[in-house]
């Protein structure tokens, strides 16, 4: 099936009918004929994104980071007093 389209207007007059497509495919919303947003199900959202939610430790996370040398050098040259005057 090919994918669905609807005006912004059938869209605002239909939003059960386009949330009924979208179970079927992504349906596509337009502005003045022009695709300007895409509607999916939230099961086609989760397997296009992989997935649910991550937290930010997930996302960073590398696999063998661990064996990374990392070493943050120190120049204590450009340390200065603060100056609150």
């Amino acid at each position: 099936m090919p994918p669905r389209k609807v005006s912004s207007r059938e869209f605002n007059q239909d939003t059960a009918g386009a949330k009924r497509a979208a179970q079927e495919g992504p349906v596509f919303i337009t502005d003045r004929g022009e695709p300007s947003h895409v509607l999916l199900s939230i099961e086609e959202y989760r397997r296009l994104t992989g997935g649910g939610r991550k937290n930010i430790g997930e996302l960073l996370w590398m696999p063998g980071a661990e064996d990374i040398e990392f070493e943050i050098p120190r120049d204590w040259d450009d340390i200065r007093p603060a100056n609150f005057d």
